[in-house]
């Protein structure tokens, strides 16, 4: 089996935890990669690593049978953009916070390798987000898990964001910025925008303001099937958009659409996984703040 690990700025207090799930990995005569971002932050970090190569994106990607990504979500959310259209299955192993994603605790990897090896897992399908825009951005890599956000820069007034749906006027969002968030993404920065939760299942997106100047805006679902367009004013000549974690500046001649991707991010989920169990854990539901 072909498996590759990729990593962001791994801390040394995480050198155990590698160094064991390489071990599991060679076990089972698995062939080992790392990414280019995950060699680089090995190699700044102690530890006894070998029997592994580096992967070549363009070329050994496609061979892939497994991704683990080792981090947070937003590693999770790199890894995502690393496998592309290629549709390989991720494992997300939490080393982060949230771990809405990432959703292996480091102290089970044993029993998720097992379950991994076993086939005793399902996959689950996630709709992303993809940009057309009326020149190149973000290097051809044009989708997005989590949203998609237009914002002003720094301390630059609000702008005006004209938002259509399939062609058809929706409204003129005068706000710090616009967020379009897939049901992943809606328990993200659509939800401290006060965005509803979206269950991963549903075939939806969700518009939110980003501090909108009129109170009586709210947040709007559409289904995933719309086409969301959208011209920019503003004082400021330039306004950031953003695909996640990825940002760039652009000018107000930019046309920005927005549609489902054709292609999805396949998230490896192992059995006594739970949406609803995650969603209460990780936003304190029932929790008694008095207690």
């Amino acid at each position: 089996m072909n498996i590759v690990l990729h990593g962001i700025n791994l801390q040394k207090e995480f050198i155990p935890l590698i160094e064991h799930l390489t071990e599991i990995l060679k076990s089972r005569d698995s062939r080992i990669f790392f990414t280019e971002a995950f060699a680089k932050s090995i190699k700044k970090l102690p530890g006894n690593f070998r029997h592994f190569e580096i992967l070549d994106a363009k070329k050994d990607m496609q061979q892939m049978d497994f991704v683990l990504s080792i981090g947070g979500d937003g590693t999770l959310l790199d890894t995502v953009v690393q496998v592309g259209k290629l549709e390989i299955p991720i494992l997300g192993i939490n080393t982060g916070r949230m771990g809405f994603l990432a959703t292996v605790a480091k102290e089970n990897i044993q029993n998720a390798m097992n379950d991994l090896f076993s086939r005793n897992f399902t996959i689950e399908s996630r709709a992303l987000v993809s940009l057309e825009s009326s020149r190149p951005l973000f290097s051809g890599m044009n989708f997005a898990l989590n949203e998609f956000t237009i914002h002003k820069r720094d301390t630059s007034s609000m702008i005006i964001v004209h938002t259509y749906i399939n062609g058809q006027y929706l409204n003129s969002y005068w706000a710090d910025g616009l967020i379009v968030a897939t049901p992943t993404g809606s328990t993200g920065y659509s939800l401290s925008c006060g965005g509803p939760l979206i269950t991963p299942g549903a075939r939806n997106f969700v518009i939110t303001p980003v501090s909108p100047h009129n109170l009586n805006v709210r947040p709007i679902i559409v289904p995933d099937e719309s086409i969301i367009s959208f011209k920019i004013e503003g004082r400021s000549e330039k306004f950031l958009i953003s695909l996640d974690s990825r940002s760039t500046a652009i000018d107000a001649t930019v046309e920005l659409k927005l549609r489902k991707a054709d292609f999805s991010a396949r998230l490896v989920k192992f059995s006594g996984y739970s949406y609803f169990d995650t969603l209460r854990q990780k936003l304190n539901w029932g929790f008694d703040m008095r207690n």
